[in-house]
């Protein structure tokens, strides 16, 4: 049996609520991570063994997925060094479909015999579940590509990089929180490599070296009067990059409304840790909002999230159709409205798109995990509800001649379904910047970062909150303000958008580990825009003691 453990870790999550992070392995040294214990031709060698077996047994498709699955998280706090975990997993799924019907299996055991097992056992279980079956599996046509293979662009293997280095870092970032004003300050370092080998019935031998990486802190400052306290998170994306991500480069920041600072394709941590601390002083000094009507202007390491759980999970294929209702829920984007052609999601303004190939994401990857290779395509256009997110036994159901290429699977251990891909906004076509949006809005609030959240299991009814939050006055920041969350439902709150600054503002926010899935599985995924405006959504004040 593959090892899951659980680490729980206070502030670190969204909201600085309380952050799960899966520990899935066991537990190796570094150098470890750097050894290669299989080449591609033996992993081929393999796989043939499990696709020969399960057609053997009666299977009229079989996939095979060899997966090493590497994890190394870093965590501190102030000047010392918590924990550093590193991780690895290393095994075989098998899925089949016999008699019209999926079976999986999946075995530790990389070598002839664990395999041909794995693929007999796969097989059988289709066989058993076809007992029960109401309807065959019909899986939508999928090019053979023969021998390929697809890497993530990077500079530095984040784990080739010594540990006193990541750990020097994370501690120097700590320092520069508390030498501005922060009495605690926790920060940790995520990264994951994984490498993936599939192959298929169909004739497709697909390797693929996965690599991501996210930074992240908490900073916190107290009021030793009042007792009082404000935090304030890092300002940093997940990315789908090496360890370059973490080396500052001042052609990929610029300064943003109210004293922020926006980080593109590269992070200056240290920066970013010393711009917390004081603003985390200023926080305590700051008013509390009064409740009301403002118009709102998001930034993207903000509006990542509101994407995230109002248009990317209510787009899932397998959650429209009631699939994930017992765990996850369902969506209001019934395929009523999509079979409509006029169903207006959002403002005619408003464009999503999914994209599993955009270069620096979290989830670009060059093939999905059945082997189909991955595209773009849109999910709303000039407002209205066009498509959904669907993987080859799926596309049918939407009239689809193909998948969509969004089926993950976390490890080798867990059947591969569909998975949110990287869910974005487009950015306006004209000129426009964040503070031409600034001096366009009367009565407003300029909000940066992630806070706590709520939605509802049909992902319509939602609250959302922020880290950092400005109050817009006559087309200027009049100052920090506290105490924010603003209240809507998915369509009105999509309708109210009203402007969205150019490409140059376009960046993206991501989710590390989104839970989706019974047993649940952990998959990562980004959300681009830009700074984005929505007029009049009604606003709360958070606190308890007003």
């Amino acid at each position: 049996m593959k090892r899951r453990e659980f680490l729980q870790l206070a502030g670190m999550g969204v909201g600085g609520a309380l952050l799960t992070v899966p520990l899935i392995g066991n537990a190796v040294d570094m150098e470890r991570l750097l050894e290669n214990p299989i080449d591609v031709l033996e992993k081929k060698r393999l796989a043939d063994i499990g696709l020969n077996a399960a057609k053997a047994n009666g299977a009229t498709y079989a996939d095979v997925r060899i997966g090493r699955y590497l994890n190394q998280y870093i965590f501190t706090r102030e000047d010392k060094l918590q924990n550093a975990v590193n991780t690895e997993s290393f095994g075989v799924g098998v899925r089949v479909i016999a008699n019209g019907t999926w079976g999986f299996a999946s075995t530790l055991d990389v070598s002839d015999a664990g395999i041909q097992k794995a693929a007999e056992t796969a097989t059988a279980i289709a066989k058993a579940n076809g007992k029960i079956q109401t309807e065959p599996v019909k899986l939508a046509p999928v090019q053979s590509y023969g021998e390929v293979s697809w890497k993530t662009p990077l500079e530095k293997n984040a784990v080739a990089v010594p540990l006193k280095e990541k750990v020097d870092l994370l501690l120097s970032a700590n320092a520069e929180a508390i030498n501005n004003g922060a009495n605690y300050v926790n920060s940790a370092l995520f990264m994951i490599n994984e490498q993936k080998y599939f192959a298929s019935t169909e004739g497709s031998y697909i390797d693929q070296d996965v690599h991501r990486i996210w930074p992240n802190f908490n900073v916190t400052a107290i009021d030793p009067d009042s007792g009082k306290y404000k935090s304030r998170q890092a300002l940093s994306s997940p990315m789908g990059m090496g360890f370059e991500y973490m080396d500052p480069r001042a052609s990929s920041k610029k300064e943003g409304p109210g004293g922020t600072m926006h980080y593109y394709d590269r992070y200056d941590m240290i920066e970013d840790a010393g711009l917390a601390g004081k603003q985390t002083k200023e926080m305590l000094k700051a008013d509390s909002i009064k409740a009301g009507k403002y118009d709102l202007v998001l930034d993207p390491n903000h509006l990542g999230l509101t994407i995230h759980e109002s248009i990317g999970h209510a787009t899932e294929l397998d959650r429209v159709l009631g699939y994930e209702a017992n765990y996850a829920g369902t969506s209001f984007a019934t395929l009523d409205k999509w079979k409509s052609k006029d169903f207006k999601y959002g403002s005619d303004i408003v464009n999503v798109f999914a994209d599993k190939t955009q270069e620096g994401s979290l989830g670009a990857v060059g093939y999905d995990d059945e082997g189909v290779k991955t595209k773009r395509w849109d999910l709303i256009k000039d407002g209205v509800l066009v498509n959904y997110q669907a993987i080859r036994d799926q596309a049918h159901i939407i009239n689809e001649d193909e998948s969509h290429g969004c089926c993950y699977s976390q490890s080798w251990n867990d059947v591969q379904f569909q998975r949110m891909p990287n869910v974005s906004l487009e950015p306006g076509k004209e000129e426009y910047s964040p503070d031409e949006m600034i001096k366009d809005v009367e009565k407003g609030i300029y909000i940066v970062g992630r806070g706590s959240y709520s939605i509802d299991q049909q992902r319509y009814n939602f609250q959302f909150g922020g880290t950092l939050f400005f109050e817009i006055e006559d087309g200027k920041i009049k100052g920090p303000v506290n105490d924010v969350a603003y209240q809507s439902n998915t369509q009105e709150f999509w309708n109210s958008c009203s402007k969205i600054c150019d490409k140059s503002d376009y960046k993206t926010f991501g989710s590390f580990f989104d839970g989706k899935g019974q047993p649940s599985q952990i998959s990562s995924v980004s959300h681009g825009s830009a700074t984005t405006r929505f007029d009049g959504v009604n606003v709360i004040n958070t606190a308890r003691n007003i």
